[in-house]
């Protein structure tokens, strides 16, 4: 494992150590092992494994490999508390032992990607979350969390920012970002559903722009692009105006407040997690912030995208109330904007040679 990755997992178990009690000797599944938040999910309960509990954690990775690689689980494969099975997740799944814990983080996540994908994209939101629920109601699963996404709140108007877990959402149901946002949106439903009826512990997050070691360079997420230009000494190509905002929460406080909201008694509760240990920024500033810690010199130009739907429906402004989970579970992120973006730097020179 990377020593960048590793740092954060050390941090993240430390962090969520007494609660994590919950998972020693239980059976937790991940769906979308491969990807960047599942990845880390892999990893922690890796360390925990090998270095607190005395009863493993026994670790099921479900992924069908459409986005992601093996190589970011590949350390695990040969401990004998994970399990790897390649499974396109839209189709059902079975399972003759117990699984007390389920994370379902398996999508497409990158608005590039998920528009290339877009029936796969709703298939794993939607048949995937359905038969999720369904497994964890037959289980008799002890928590199930769905990873679902703050572009449920699609554009949110003024009044509205920070957006607190109660906005209903300004989401376009037919543009070209609708077959994430929407099959998210209806995945919140599927759970909601599944408690209602069911008893099914369902908890729901809702991340805010999350970043760090192990999204990929090609992800063509904003972050991810700009620094792929700085490394590479070329122009950083903005395909807007500089003017829209984020709030970027680095990756050990989002894995942080995911642990704390799977093993926690909120069930049938959605919950925001994302940073606002500092104000948002433009995406102008982003870019200039990751020029001056590439230590390159170089242009930061606007250039329309090839790309014609690259800003169609896209959020003017993206920023979390983060009252919710701040008062109930105990949430604070801590890493700010600069200081995450370096350990992500660090972490694409040595991961991609650069």
């Amino acid at each position: 494992m990377d020593t960048t990755i590793s740092e954060d997992v050390q941090e993240i178990a430390n962090d969520i150590k007494d609660i994590a009690l919950k998972l020693e000797g239980k059976t937790l599944l991940v769906t979308g092992g491969s990807g960047f938040i599942g990845g880390y999910f892999l990893d922690v309960i890796s360390f925990l494994n090998e270095h607190q509990f005395l009863k493993p954690c026994k670790v099921i990775c479900l992924d069908n490999l459409i986005v992601g690689d093996q190589k970011r689980f590949a350390h695990l494969l040969k401990k004998d508390y994970f399990e790897f099975i390649k499974h396109d997740i839209s189709k059902p799944f079975s399972y003759d032992r117990p699984i007390d814990f389920i994370v379902h983080a398996a999508s497409v996540a990158s608005p590039t990607y998920y528009r290339q994908y877009p029936l796969e994209t709703i298939d794993a939101n939607v048949m995937g979350t359905r038969y999720l629920l369904q497994l964890a109601k037959d289980k008799k699963s002890q928590s199930f969390l769905f990873m679902s996404t703050s572009e449920t709140y699609g554009d949110p108007n003024p009044e509205n920012i920070p957006t607190p877990e109660t906005y209903r959402g300004n989401v376009s149901f037919t543009g070209p970002r609708a077959c994430y946002d929407e099959s998210k949106r209806l995945g919140e439903t599927l759970c909601m559903a599944f408690w209602q009826q069911y008893g099914v512990p369902v908890k729901i997050a809702r991340p805010f722009n999350f970043y760090g070691p192990g999204l990929r360079l090609d992800d063509k997420r904003v972050i991810p692009d700009f620094v792929n230009n700085a490394l590479h000494n070329q122009p950083i190509v903005m395909h807007s105006d500089g003017t829209d905002t984020r709030t970027f929460c680095y990756i050990s406080d989002a894995i942080t407040g995911l642990f704390k909201i799977l093993l926690s008694d909120f069930n049938g509760e959605a919950f925001n997690v994302g940073n606002d240990v500092q104000a948002e920024v433009s995406m102008l500033q982003l870019a200039n912030m990751i020029k001056e810690i590439s230590g390159n010199n170089i242009e930061i130009i606007h250039k329309e995208s090839t790309d014609k739907h690259y800003m169609t429906d896209n959020p003017r402004r993206r920023a979390p109330n983060l009252d919710k989970i701040k008062k109930l579970l105990g949430y604070q992120p801590t890493v700010d904007l600069k200081t995450g973006l370096k350990k992500s730097m660090g972490w694409y020179k040595s991961t991609y040679n650069l």
